[in-house]
């Protein structure tokens, strides 16, 4: 059956070719890589893999490779990807050396932010840990943290595009900033082992996405619509549909994480998102139709916004958003109905 992502995999290669030489024969270690970054990270490998003929091998850490293997068969075969089972907190170190690491778990769901701020932070700064020793031990010379835009806490009303240079923080007074405050400690652990070990530490400040894999029912206000337009239902917006974000392709995602685990400069964090932004309502508007706003706009109040500043990663890694929001949308709708249909004709 031919892969229904072949276009978007055959984007990630035209504009990461020069990068896999460094992959070249290597083995390369993959945490949190059943998720959403993780699928497609293991796609745009895979696909790499085979058509270069790289020889590469990557390792996956997961605590349920049979889930991941249910959830994605053609993954979970190919012979150049294998699992380690274990936790991201006390993972046992696989045998043998690894080229290069991507550090990738993190619950990145509001609902454990909410529930269990204590277990979030432990998890993010605990496994963050635990990586980055395995890193020292088995000769990792590149490693990739998945951070968050989440790092610059609330975004000023007054910064319409939020910087790497920005000095702000989340409100360590608030329990939810768990996630938050998790990422800047697992950041900081990034330089100390740089500095300590001469690991080449790289840093993704990570911000909104869409594409296949994307989950449809969790707190990402873009999947919410998606499924509620492919289900043939109203789109609801539950606020008031003022706040700003942007949002970046999945296909896209993976060329800019890619680059900074290749060529990104030490503990020289980059943002990865889209500079395109859009109010929610304008987003529900886009996704579908029929679109019901719950909330009414308080007058005089300024739009919450999160949106980042790219030119670092531009202007630094030469990346860029190739596939505009409406393509996007039309990509991952047409992959979930074709996903949809494979299943019930199995």
């Amino acid at each position: 059956m031919p892969n229904p992502l072949a276009s978007d995999l055959d984007h990630i290669l035209d504009h990461t070719r020069d990068l896999w030489e460094d992959l070249r024969g290597n083995r390369i270690f993959l945490t949190g890589c059943t998720g959403f970054f993780g699928c497609w990270l293991l796609e745009s490998f895979a696909w790499a893999n085979d058509r270069l003929g790289l020889g590469a091998r990557a390792v996956v850490l997961s605590r349920d490779p049979a889930a991941f293997g249910a959830k994605a068969t053609h993954l979970a075969a190919n012979p150049s990807i294998g699992f380690h089972i274990g936790d991201v907190r006390s993972f046992e170190y696989p045998i043998g050396s690894f080229s290069h690491i991507v550090h990738a778990a993190t619950e990145s769901t509001t609902a454990l932010n909410e529930r269990d701020p204590l277990t979030m932070v432990e998890t993010v700064i605990t496994g963050t840990l635990r990586t980055l020793d395995f890193a020292t031990a088995c000769g990792g010379l590149k490693v990739l943290l998945t951070s968050s835009g989440a790092v610059y806490g609330k975004q000023p009303e007054n910064l319409e595009h939020v910087p790497e240079t920005y000095a702000g923080a989340p409100d360590t007074a608030l329990p939810r900033s768990a996630y938050g405050e998790g990422k800047r400690v697992a950041e900081l652990l990034c330089a100390i082992y740089h500095q300590r070990y001469g690991l080449e530490t790289k840093i993704a400040r990570c911000f909104a996405f869409v594409g296949p894999h994307l989950p449809l029912d969790a707190h990402f206000a873009i999947g919410n619509f998606i499924r509620d337009r492919l289900n043939g239902g109203l789109i609801r917006v539950n606020g008031d549909g003022t706040a700003y974000r942007s949002y970046l392709y999945a296909a896209d995602l993976a060329i800019w994480l890619w680059t900074i685990l290749v060529k990104g400069i030490p503990c020289r964090p980059y943002n990865v998102g889209s500079e395109e932004a859009l109010s929610i309502a304008e987003l529900a508007a886009m996704a579908g139709t029929r679109v019901q706003i719950a909330g009414t706009p308080t007058p005089g109040k300024t739009p919450d916004r999160y949106v980042p500043s790219t030119h670092r990663a531009r202007t630094e890694l030469g990346l860029a958003q190739h596939v505009p929001l409406s393509e996007a949308i039309r990509r991952t709708c047409n992959w979930i109905e074709a996903t949809r249909t494979a299943e019930v004709t199995r």
